[in-house]
């Protein structure tokens, strides 16, 4: 199996929201196939590690196999909350592509989106 490392947004896509000062960011991949290895790499850990610099306190995350999907709910991640944040686009949509941007993974080429065109 030919095992590739490609950011998170080529093998998954992402769907966000927001509720007082926490982020609830979804997780799914392209291909099924992908989903046992998103389950070892995309961890609490690595997400907390990924929103450390916003302040972000706690990550649960929740295991969605039937859809597949991972479900990541982030702790204090937006600056006291949209509507009382400083910064600018601080809502969940815009910490999604942070997420599938900063997290790289080791898949199987045929996981990663459009990688036979390359």
């Amino acid at each position: 199996m030919n095992m590739v490392i490609a950011p998170l947004h080529e093998v998954a896509h992402g769907r966000a929201g927001d509720k007082g000062n926490r982020s609830n960011i979804s997780v799914i991949p392209y291909s099924a196939e992908a989903y046992p290895h998103l389950l070892e790499q995309v961890t609490e850990a690595r997400v907390l590690a990924a929103f450390r610099h916003k302040g972000a306190t706690a990550v649960r995350r929740y295991e969605l196999p039937f859809l597949p999907a991972l479900n990541f709910v982030i702790e204090d991640v937006l600056e006291g909350g949209v509507n009382g944040a400083l910064g600018l686009d601080q809502h969940g949509k815009a910490l999604s592509f942070l997420l599938l941007g900063d997290i790289r993974v080791t898949v199987p080429a045929g996981c990663v989106r459009n990688w036979r065109h390359r």
